[in-house]
C-alpha cells in the first residue's frame, strides 16, 4: 500500500495556497452539514474545487443515498459553470470511494478530471469504500494526495471533517448510530417549561435544536414525554430536507402505552414509529434500520436511565437563565479529547 503522506512529501510541486485550501474546506464542509440528515446510510460529504491559484471554481455535497457523491457534484458543477479545464485542486471531507456501489468510485472521477492535487479531509473507515487516496496516488497520472492531519495549519478543519463523518463511523464500526442528547434547562435546573407552553428557551436555541433534529436520521423519546406532552417532533424553524424517508421515531415504552393516535398522527407527519422495550437493545435496533445519528428528546427519567447506562455520545444542555439573557449552551462529549468535536458544533458553526 503506497504511504500517501511520505509520497505527497518527496514530490516538486510548488506551495499550495494554504489560505485557499482552508476556505475552500470551509465551504466543502458547510455544504456537507447542510446534508446531514439526508444521506442515511451514507455519510455526510463536501468537496470543492479550485484553480491553480487557489480560487474557488465550486463547491458539491452528497444529496441522498444513491444519488451522485459530492465530488461528482462539484465536477458536474463546474462543467456546467464552463470552468472545469482550470481546475487543478480538490478538496474532499471524506476519501473518494474507490468501490462500485450504487454509484460509481469517486476516485475514478478525479483520477481522469484535469485535477492534480487531492486533499483530504478524513480516512474512510468503511472497508468496502476505503482505498481512494492509494488509488489516486498510485498507477497511471497520479494525482498529488495530502491529508489535512499532516498539515499542522489545517489541523482545526480535520476535526471538523472528523465530526462530519462522526455519526457514519459510529455505525461502520461500532453497529451502532452517534446519539445525541439535547436537554433544555431553566434557571432552577428544570426541564418543565411553564404552564401553557411547551418551551422556554430563546428563538436562537429553539431554531439550533430543530436544525439538530434535522440534521438527526431518527428521533428517541419515552412514553412518559408522549403521554404527558403530545409531542410532534417534526422539523420547523428551519427547512426540512426534501423528499426525505420517513424517519425513524423510536418510543421507549415497556408496557405498550403508546397511543394508537398519536401514532397515526406521527406516521402521518413522516415518521416510521417504533416502539422500543428495553433501553439496552436501543442501539442495536438503530443500527439496523441504517441510522447513523440519532437525537435523544426525553424527560428527566429517561434522560438519568440514559446517562447512567452511558448510551450517548454528546450532550447538549441548553440552560435559560431568563427572558433578558442569552441561553447558556454547552456541549460534552463522553469521550473528551483534546482534539476531538461534536457533530453538534458543526451545526453552530456551519448551520443555515
Amino acid at each position: 500500500m503506497t504511504d500517501v503522506s511520505s509520497e505527497t512529501r518527496r514530490t516538486d510541486s510548488p506551495p499550495l495556497p494554504l489560505e485557499g485550501v482552508r476556505a475552500g474546506f470551509r465551504e466543502a464542509v458547510k455544504a456537507a452539514v447542510q446534508k446531514m440528515g439526508a444521506t442515511a446510510p451514507n455519510p455526510a460529504v463536501g468537496c470543492a474545487l479550485l484553480d491553480g491559484e487557489g480560487r474557488l471554481l465550486a463547491v458539491g455535497a452528497h444529496p441522498a443515498a444513491g444519488q451522485p457523491h459530492a465530488e461528482v457534484m462539484a465536477l458536474e458543477q463546474a462543467r456546467e459553470k464552463g470552468v472545469l479545464e482550470q481546475v487543478r485542486t480538490a478538496l474532499v471531507t471524506l476519501e473518494p470511494c474507490n468501490h462500485h456501489g450504487r454509484t460509481p468510485p469517486c476516485s475514478d472521477r478525479l483520477k481522469n478530471s484535469p485535477v492534480q492535487t487531492v486533499w483530504i479531509g478524513a480516512r474512510d473507515l468503511n472497508p468496502q469504500a476505503t482505498g481512494g487516496a492509494d488509488h489516486l496516488a498510485g498507477g497511471l497520472s497520479p494525482k498529488r494526495v495530502h491529508f489535512l492531519a499532516d498539515e499542522p495549519g489545517l489541523r482545526s478543519l480535520a476535526q471538523d471533517c472528523a465530526a462530519l463523518l462522526a455519526p457514519f463511523a459510529c455505525r461502520v464500526t461500532q453497529g451502532r448510530p452517534w446519539l445525541s442528547v439535547k436537554q433544555a434547562l431553566d434557571g432552577q435546573g428544570s426541564m418543565i417549561p411553564p404552564e401553557g407552553r411547551k418551551t422556554f428557551t430563546s428563538p436562537a436555541s429553539l431554531r439550533l435544536a430543530h436544525q439538530l433534529r434535522r440534521a438527526c436520521d431518527a428521533v428517541v423519546t419515552g412514553i412518559g414525554t408522549v403521554l404527558a406532552d403530545d409531542p410532534s417532533f417534526t422539523v420547523r424553524h428551519v427547512p426540512d430536507h426534501a423528499g426525505r424517508a420517513p424517519r425513524p421515531l423510536i418510543v421507549l415504552d415497556r408496557q405498550g402505552r403508546l397511543p394508537a393516535a398519536w401514532r397515526q398522527a406521527r406516521e402521518a407527519d413522516g415518521f416510521h414509529v417504533e416502539q422500543c422495550r428495553d433501553l439496552s437493545s436501543l442501539p442495536a435496533l438503530l443500527g439496523q434500520m441504517d441510522v447513523n445519528w440519532a437525537l435523544i428528546e426525553a424527560g428527566p427519567a429517561l434522560l438519568a436511565s440514559v446517562r447512567e447506562a452511558g448510551l450517548w455520545d454528546d450532550w447538549l444542555t441548553i440552560r435559560h437563565e431568563g427572558a433578558d439573557r442569552d441561553d447558556q449552551l454547552s456541549i460534552t462529549l463522553r469521550e473528551e479529547t483534546a482534539d476531538k468535536r461534536s457533530p453538534i458544533q458543526l451545526l453552530r458553526q456551519y448551520g443555515d
